[in-house]
C-alpha cells in the first residue's frame, strides 16, 4: 500500500477539496441507502413496546414480550450476518451499484410485508428477512464510498456515510412518535381499523424508489472495473472467495475485524439502545409517584406485590400516561441518536488524529466508564431528567460512534476483489455474535435491560485490546 504523501500536491489538499460532482453524489446516495437502511431496523426498536404485546395478546408489561423482542433481535442479526456475507460477495463478483439495488428492494419488500403480520413468529421470520438486505446493503455502500474518495478522504467521509445512520433512527423515532405518541393520531388510526404500530411498518416500502435513482446514475467504481480485468488474466485473482479471508495475508484483518464488530454490535443490541430507556423510567416514576402508586418493596407479602403490580399496569396503560411515556422515551433516543450521530461523523477526524487502532481505543474506554457511571449510578438513584438529558448525548456519542470506524477501517484492511466479501463478512459476523447473546438472553437468562447491560460493558475494555493486533491503515492507499 502507497503512502499519501507520496504524492505532495495530493497530501496539501483538505479533505473535502477536490471531491467531483460525482463522488459527492455517490456519498449522496450510499448515505440515504444506510438511513433507510437503518430506518428499516429501527421501526421495530421504535414501536416494539406495542407491537409485540399486539401479536401475542397481552399485557406490554408481560415476560413473554421482552422474550419474543429478544429472540426478534437474534434472528435480526442472524439475518443481517447471512445477508452481509451474501451481498459482499455478489458486489465483488457484479459489481457494487448493481447489488446496492438488489439490497435494497429485499429490505423494503420484507418491511412493507411486516405491517400485516399476525403472529409473533412471522414477525420474527419477517425481522430476518429484512435483515438480510439491511446487512448487505451496508457492505456495498461501505466499499463504494472507500473507493471512489481519494485517500486523504476515505476516513471523513466513511464517518459521514456511516453517520448518516442516525437520520434512520431519527425518522424511526418521529415515525413512531407521531404514530403512537400522538393520543389523537392514534385514537384516529385506531377508528379505521389499523394498529398505528403497522403504518409505520408500510412506510417502509418508499426506499424501494431510491433504487431508480442508483440504476439511472452510479457506475461501478474503477478500482472495481480493474479487479475484474485482473481476474480475467489470472485465476488467483479471482473475486468474492471467502476461503481467502482465511488464509495469509488476509487471515488477521478477518480475525481483527469480526471480533471488533462483534464488540461493537453486542454492546450496541445490548447497551446502547438500552440508553433510551434512562428518561423512559423517570418518566415512569414519576406518573406512579403523581398517582400514589408505591412499590412495597421486596420484603411484602405477596398479596401487596400483585396489587402493586396491577395498579402500575393499570395507571401506565391509560392513553394518557401511555403516550406521556412515549414521549419521554423518543426524546431519550433522540438525544442518544444525536450524541451518537457525532461521535460517527468525527470518527474519522479522530482516527486521522489519533490512527485508526488509537481512535477505536480512545471511543471504547471512555464508553466503559460512561455506561458504569449511567446504569450504575445515574439509573439507580433519583436523577433528575435535566442531568439524565445532559448524559445521554455523550453516552451516545462514545457507544455508537465507534461504529463509523467499521466503515473507515475495514475496506482498508482488504484487497478490492475481496473488500466488499471481507468488509461484509467482519462487520455481519458481528451480527452472528451478537445474535448467540441475544437467543442467551432471550431463552436463559432473562434479566432487566440495566443489569445486561453492565454484564456487557466489560466488551469495550476488551475491544481496546483486540485493536492492538490490528494493522496500522492511516495514510495508505487503498490495497488493489
Amino acid at each position: 500500500m502507497a503512502n499519501i504523501d507520496s504524492n505532495p500536491s495530493e497530501s496539501k489538499l483538505a479533505w473535502y477539496e477536490g471531491i467531483s460532482k460525482y463522488q459527492w453524489l455517490v456519498l449522496l446516495i450510499a448515505s440515504l441507502g444506510w438511513v433507510f437502511d437503518v430506518f428499516e431496523g429501527q421501526i421495530f426498536v421504535a414501536s416494539m413496546r406495542d407491537a409485540m404485546p399486539d401479536l401475542l395478546g397481552v399485557n406490554p408489561e408481560d415476560k413473554s414480550v421482552s422474550a419474543w423482542n429478544n429472540i426478534a433481535f437474534g434472528f435480526f442479526l442472524l439475518g443481517g450476518a447471512l445477508g452481509g456475507v451474501v451481498f459482499g460477495v455478489i458486489s465483488d463478483r457484479i459489481g457494487r451499484s448493481k447489488t446496492m439495488i438488489y439490497t435494497i428492494l429485499f429490505y423494503s419488500m420484507f418491511t412493507c410485508i411486516s405491517a400485516f403480520a399476525q403472529e409473533a413468529w412471522q414477525m420474527v421470520l419477517l425481522r430476518f428477512l429484512v435483515a438480510m438486505g439491511v446487512g448487505g446493503e451496508w457492505a456495498v455502500a461501505s466499499a463504494m464510498v472507500a473507493e471512489v474518495m481519494p485517500a486523504r478522504s476515505r476516513a471523513v467521509m466513511g464517518s459521514i456515510f456511516h453517520a448518516s445512520s442516525v437520520f434512520g433512527t431519527l425518522l424511526a423515532a418521529a415515525t413512531i412518535a407521531m404514530l403512537i405518541g400522538n393520543v389523537e393520531l392514534n385514537a384516529q388510526i385506531a377508528d379505521a381499523g389499523y394498529d398505528p404500530w403497522r403504518i409505520g411498518f408500510a412506510i417502509g416500502v418508499l426506499p424501494a424508489i431510491l433504487t431508480l435513482w442508483i440504476r439511472w446514475k452510479l457506475r461501478e467504481p474503477d478500482s472495481w472495473v480493474r479487479a475484474q480485468e485482473r481476474a480475467k488474466a489470472d485465476e488467483t485473482q479471482r473475486p468474492g472467495r471467502i476461503g481467502e479471508l482465511f488464509a495469509a495475508p488476509q487471515l488477521r484483518a478477518t480475525l481483527v475485524g469480526v471480533t471488533l464488530a462483534t464488540i461493537g454490535l453486542v454492546t450496541f443490541w445490548g447497551i446502547h439502545i438500552y440508553g433510551k430507556n434512562a428518561l423512559l423510567r423517570r418518566a415512569q416514576a414519576d406518573v406512579l409517584l403523581q398517582a400514589g402508586v408505591i412499590d412495597p418493596g421486596p420484603d411484602a407479602a405477596q398479596a401487596d406485590k400483585d396489587a402493586f403490580q396491577d395498579d402500575k399496569r393499570a395507571t401506565l396503560g391509560t392513553d394518557e400516561n401511555k403516550a406521556r411515556v412515549k414521549r419521554a422515551e423518543m426524546l431519550s433516543m433522540v438525544l442518544n441518536t444525536i450524541g451518537g450521530g457525532l461521535g460517527l461523523v468525527l470518527f474519522g477526524w479522530i482516527s486521522n488524529m489519533l490512527g485508526r487502532k488509537g481512535a477505536f481505543i480512545f471511543y471504547h474506554l471512555i464508553a466503559f466508564g460512561l455506561v458504569i457511571l449511567l446504569f450504575q449510578v445515574l439509573l439507580p438513584s433519583d436523577t433528575s431528567p435535566m442531568v439524565l438529558a445532559l448524559v445521554l448525548p455523550v453516552f451516545g456519542f462514545f457507544t455508537l460512534g465507534m461504529h463509523a470506524g467499521y466503515a473507515v477501517y475495514f475496506p482498508e484492511l482488504f484487497p478490492t476483489r475481496l473488500r466488499g466479501t471481507g468488509a461484509g463478512f467482519c462487520f455481519n459476523m458481528g451480527r452472528l455474535g451478537t445474535a448467540v447473546a441475544f437467543f442467551v438472553f432471550g431463552f436463559l437468562v432473562q434479566i432487566a435491560p440495566e443489569t445486561q447491560a453492565l454484564w456487557l460493558c466489560p466488551l469495550y475494555l476488551l475491544g481496546a485490546v483486540v485493536v492492538l493486533f490490528g494493522r496500522e491503515t492511516r495514510g495508505t492507499e487503498l490495497p488493489e
